[in-house]
């Protein structure tokens, strides 16, 4: 995997983001492919990506991508990427274009996308739609207090009305979200947060243990249990989510293929 990833020139949030599960899903022939480059334009607190000035857009990178996808024989590939506000579209394009290439270069393979926010514009979300991935992934992080301590560039309900949006305009999608807990939120905002995802009618959720990247990083306030995270999961199929993956090591795309 990663002499494939080198030779590619591809980068993967895998490595970017320090996922715990790298060896796991890397042993098992799985990546995340991280487009747009690796370099951030936002400075979220939690995140262990680096942010700052990104390089343009390389116009080859959705071809090399269904490429590596064809290679590795993959029969669900995730696709996500930097936040991109410098961009007009935030680089949307370069996301429909990816799954294009994937569809022409691996036949059969489902595509995931996890896509920014794109600052709440409607265009660049019709963008990526248009491509028609079967999963539409947009992590809302963490509950709505605490949004201006670790997300003080993106906005709650935003991210909600975008995945309320992308039904809308798509209603054959999969919508899907992920949050960290153990950043000092309460049990009721992580349920209320959860409830506030299936009145948009979001259909899976991935519930992970929030793991501080360094000492400059917000700070870890609390470590839930194996059974609190069980306990969360059957709270939301209760709630009626179709899918929910919980446990301290979770991330975004951790089993997506299962989920799929």
């Amino acid at each position: 995997m990663a002499r494939l990833v080198e030779s590619a020139r591809l980068n993967t949030v895998c490595r970017s983001a320090n996922c715990p599960n790298i060896g796991e899903c890397w042993r098992a022939g799985t990546a995340a492919f991280m487009i747009l480059g690796d370099t951030c334009t936002r400075d979220c607190l939690f995140c262990a990506v680096g942010h700052g000035e990104p390089w343009p857009v390389d116009g080859t990178e959705p071809e090399r991508v269904g490429a590596a996808v064809a290679k590795l024989r993959l029969k669900h590939a995730v696709i996500t990427s930097v936040t991109r506000d410098d961009l007009p579209d935030g680089g949307a394009a370069i996301f429909a274009q990816t799954i294009n290439s994937i569809r022409a270069l691996a036949p059969g393979c489902t595509v995931e996308v996890l896509i920014p926010d794109f600052k709440g514009y409607e265009a660049p979300l019709r963008t990526v739609l248009a491509a028609h991935p079967h999963v539409l992934n947009h992590n809302i992080e963490t509950v709505k207090r605490l949004y201006d301590l670790v997300r003080p560039e993106a906005a709650y309900w935003r991210s909600i009305e975008l995945l309320e949006r992308a039904k809308s305009i798509l209603p054959g999608v999969r919508t899907k979200s992920g949050m960290m807990i153990g950043l000092g939120e309460t049990w009721d905002e992580i349920v209320q947060t959860m409830r506030d995802l299936r009145d948009v009618d979001v259909d899976m959720m991935t519930i992970g243990q929030y793991l501080s990247p360094s000492e400059s990083h917000a700070p870890i306030e609390k470590y839930y249990t194996p059974q609190q995270f069980s306990e969360l999961q059957k709270v939301g199929l209760d709630m009626g989510f179709g899918y929910v993956e919980s446990g301290p090591l979770v991330r975004s795309s951790y089993r997506a293929r299962v989920e799929s």
